[in-house]
């Protein structure tokens, strides 16, 4: 039993050598390990927090870029809709005036072809007066030669009348 008993009994040299050692063990394990270990979860840690830094980041440059994306894009709606109605409200000031030329340029054709048209009345009502002048001053000579008896009168006329047929 006393080989048992040398090991549970309790030796105070063996006891303050033990905690010196334990001391010891554990100055040089926090000194070489634990510090070091530390370091490292620290630097993975600030690695994992730069991670998460830029991430935020890169999603709120994101966001930015996506609101100045639509906003460019309804401005861009905007001045299409712009473009489109100033293209709008052109085409139908060149049309309106299209159609006002050529109203004038038919008015002014109508104008030009009523005068002609007066212009050839007056000559022609003028050839008609020079024929009827001429028709008459030869009945007028014919009468003047001859005699005229009633019937002969009457053929007269009737030649009159035949020759303003033919000259129409």
């Amino acid at each position: 039993m006393e080989n048992f008993q040398s090991l549970v009994s309790l030796a105070p040299w063996t006891m303050i050598f033990t905690i010196c050692n334990l001391f010891i063990l554990t100055a040089g394990v926090k000194h070489f390990l634990f510090d070091r270990v530390t370091a490292v979860l620290d630097a993975r840690q600030a690695e994992v927090d730069g991670i998460y830094g830029d991430a935020e980041q890169a999603k709120s440059e994101a966001q930015a870029m996506r609101e100045e994306y639509e906003q460019r894009l309804a401005g861009a709606e905007e001045k299409a809709g712009e473009i489109v109605r100033t293209a709008s409200a052109a085409a139908q000031r060149r049309g309106e005036e299209i159609v006002r030329d050529a109203k004038d340029s038919a008015e002014a054709l109508r104008r030009r072809t009523e005068e002609e048209l007066r212009r050839e009345k007056r000559r022609a009502e003028n050839e008609i007066k020079n024929e009827v002048s001429g028709i008459a001053l030869e009945i007028a000579g014919r009468v003047v030669e001859k005699e005229i008896d009633p019937a002969r009168h009457e053929k007269l006329i009737e030649e009159f009348i035949s020759g303003l047929g033919d000259a129409s």
